[in-house]
């Protein structure tokens, strides 16, 4: 690892270490359930509703999502899987956190990559519920970090892949209906 990279792992991980050790936050339960919000089944049922309660709004954010969502999968399975930046549990020999998560890597939150992406879509179709959703996906950035799973570059990581990817995952799709 380069020194840029050092300073910033070890800067990375100063802020969960304070976020944790002084900080000593005591919300498990409500940190869990907002993390869950952002494992999946949520997404999917929003999209679904759109789709059945608005035929062509509905069907553009759910087509542009699909899209979106194929593009932030691949490349989180591929950032992960050339990065394979330990989790903090596994770094930080003392500590161990409150859940168990998915797959053995941090770089970038997956979480925090998908609940941007949605925002971003909502911000970009439904404009009205896109502050909503942006302190939504912040929050669920911010349980990983409470949870214990993720360093908080993680988190800014998972967010820029999200966004980026729903950006990507409109244009595509507008691109597609023009071609029709």
């Amino acid at each position: 690892m380069n020194t840029f990279l050092q300073r910033v792992h070890h800067l990375d991980t100063l802020a969960f270490l304070w976020v944790h050790v002084t900080k000593g936050f005591q919300y498990r339960r409500s940190v869990r359930f907002v993390s869950q919000t952002g494992d999946g089944p949520l997404y999917l049922i929003v999209a679904l509703g759109l789709l059945a309660l608005e035929p062509i709004a509905g069907a553009r954010f759910f087509w542009a999502g699909i899209i979106a969502y194929v593009f932030d999968v691949s490349l989180y399975l591929l950032l992960k899987n050339l990065i394979k930046r330990d989790r903090p549990a596994v770094k930080i020999t003392s500590y161990q956190a409150w859940i168990t998560p998915s797959d053995q890597f941090s770089f970038p939150s997956g979480h925090t990559a998908a609940a941007f992406l949605f925002a971003c879509l909502i911000f970009n179709f439904y404009p009205l519920f896109a502050i909503p959703c942006f302190i939504w996906a912040c929050a669920i950035g911010m349980s990983r970090v409470l949870l214990g799973v993720h360093y908080p570059t993680d988190l800014v990581a998972g967010a820029l892949l999200g966004s980026a990817c729903a950006f990507w995952g409109i244009y595509l799709h507008s691109l597609i209906v023009s071609l029709h």
